[in-house]
């Protein structure tokens, strides 16, 4: 019997992912996107400037053109593309994400048969404990991850165009260093913001903060999701932050916030990636996987979430599709009839 040759093709591009993605972060760990754009284009000048030999280079650049990262070649020089251009060393830069996903996270990837047999984080399995933990106390990685959720958090300049927050105040709970936050005041100048994180994570979202929309309307709060949320706020955002956490945790952190409303009127707001069984496609599925080895968590689907909110005494008053796959659930808080 013939091997089916295509089949045989699409099963080797699939072996080789990794490989690729390792190349692309070796490329940006060597900082070559900005090398080029600061015009050292060639092997050797790449070599000179990175410390490489120039054939490891070559061979480097060549696979990377291949795979349309870089255009051109060694000897008139290389270029970058529309694809590397989005990886230069620049703010909300994917390069952040890049270089977090190809160490820590790749390792953590090595444990995915693990993983998926015991449920069990392919993190926590490779660096002995959670991912949450580790951050607490490593700096250096806390400040990649905290760049690399920034970078990957694409859809929050639009968060505005689908959610009312003119002269209303929010909450954003787990809201990190504050990207989500600092989008909606600079998109609503008579906005107010309150920003909850964990303790260590706060003198850094006020440094963020600070440096773009200034800190004159936000309130920045450390504190614990599931212990309490400030009270009286209009709308209570609940952004990429619920994934790693059980059912029940998730409707304890829902309670919280229908309680702490200021009224009738005010609104949660959930911003999560949804997975769908039937008929699902790669990257939602990729990225729950993903949770599965970084924090042990997962995505839901859009009826798992209504029923949770159900639980905490919140309806699903609108559902708004966002970039980068993600998924805005409105939720008012259920009037006693």
């Amino acid at each position: 019997m013939k091997t089916d040759l295509k089949a045989a093709r699409e099963a080797v591009e699939l072996i080789t992912g990794g490989w690729r993605a390792q190349c692309l972060h070796t490329a940006l760990k060597m900082g070559i996107p900005d090398h080029l754009a600061a015009g050292r284009t060639t092997d050797r000048a790449l070599a000179e400037a990175t410390g490489a030999q120039q054939e490891g280079v070559h061979r480097l650049m060549r696979l990377l053109v291949a795979m349309g990262v870089f255009d051109g070649d060694g000897e008139s020089g290389y270029g970058n593309t529309a694809l590397s251009s989005v990886l230069l060393d620049e703010p909300d830069s994917l390069r952040n994400m890049c270089l977090l996903y190809g160490e820590e996270f790749y390792t953590a990837w090595g444990h995915a048969h693990q993983a998926i047999t015991t449920l069990t984080a392919g993190f926590e399995i490779a660096y002995g404990e959670p991912l949450y933990r580790y951050l607490s106390h490593d700096e250096d990685v806390n400040a990649r991850f905290q760049r690399a959720m920034k970078a990957g958090n694409l859809f929050f300049d639009h968060v505005p165009e689908v959610v009312d927050f003119a002269g209303r105040s929010f909450a954003d709970i787990g809201g990190g260093i504050g990207q989500l936050t600092a989008a909606i005041l600079a998109a609503v100048p008579d906005a107010h913001g309150t920003l909850l994180d964990r303790e260590h994570v706060v003198p850094v979202a006020a440094e963020n903060l600070a440096a773009t929309v200034g800190l004159d309307r936000v309130e920045l709060v450390g504190g614990d999701m599931f212990a309490a949320v400030p009270q009286g706020r209009d709308v209570y955002l609940l952004c990429r932050v619920l994934a790693g956490w059980s059912d029940d945790a998730v409707v304890g952190v829902f309670e919280n916030c229908r309680k702490a409303m200021a009224d009738a009127s005010s609104r949660l707001v959930v911003l999560e990636r949804v997975v769908v069984d039937e008929d699902p496609t790669v990257l939602p599925a990729l990225w729950d996987l993903h949770l599965l080895m970084t924090n042990g968590g997962r995505h839901r689907t859009l009826e798992r979430f209504t029923a949770l909110l159900d639980r905490a005494g919140l309806d699903v008053e609108r559902v708004a599709d966002l970039p980068a796959e993600t998924t805005a659930l409105i939720a008012a808080p259920r009037t006693e009839g």
